[in-house]
């Protein structure tokens, strides 16, 4: 929690300084130990998520490897948000997920399928803005490549966001959430699905 919460000021200072953030991520998700809950973490992930969703300044996460549950929701809520071809990227782990949906932790791949946290099925739902091509092997094949690949596209994007008028990002960024999830009417009764 205490990491949220250091993160937190670090984007205020930001946002008063006028730079933009660039959060890089690659967790499998928040500690979910008893000390963690016990010093407010749901709390911390939340004030994360709504801080991002207001800050006054261009925001760009960044996926690297993992980007599980709270842990990385609490720092992707951005204005841009790319990841590597083969990072994952999901609201709750495949263990987790197997656990809850199938009653059976050991049907993992059914329930990493049935999450689709690829970049390209994130890409196809609207979930991430695009994914960068790795080098042969994966990125950890060769690391200063991969820099270099990430060096030149977050130069890009924010060349792509300098000097856009904040109001115009704050709604985008607003628009972008609202966008999340698909609505699907079924007996005259709304409900939200997430396919």
């Amino acid at each position: 929690p205490e990491g949220y919460r250091k993160s937190k000021r670090v984007m205020q200072l930001a946002e008063k300084f006028g730079l933009p953030i660039v959060t890089f991520i690659d967790t499998p998700g928040a500690y979910p130990g008893i000390d963690a809950e016990e010093n407010g973490q749901s709390i911390a992930i939340a004030d994360n998520i709504y801080a991002m969703s207001a800050i006054k300044t261009p925001t760009i996460a960044f996926i690297i490897g993992e980007g599980g549950s709270g842990g990385a929701l609490a720092l992707a809520n951005a204005d841009r948000i790319i990841m590597f071809e083969y990072s994952v990227y999901s609201v709750i782990s495949p263990e987790g997920c197997a656990s809850i949906l199938y009653k059976d932790s050991q049907k993992t791949e059914i329930a990493a399928t049935s999450l689709k946290l690829t970049s390209k099925d994130l890409l196809q739902k609207k979930l991430i803005d695009r994914y960068i091509k790795e080098p042969i092997g994966g990125i950890h094949q060769d690391i200063s490549v991969a820099s270099n690949i990430m060096r030149e596209n977050l130069i890009s994007e924010l060349e792509g966001i300098r000097g856009r008028d904040i109001d115009e990002i704050l709604k985008k960024r607003r628009q972008k959430i609202f966008n999340y999830g698909e609505f699907k009417e079924t007996n005259s009764q709304k409900s939200l699905f997430i396919d």
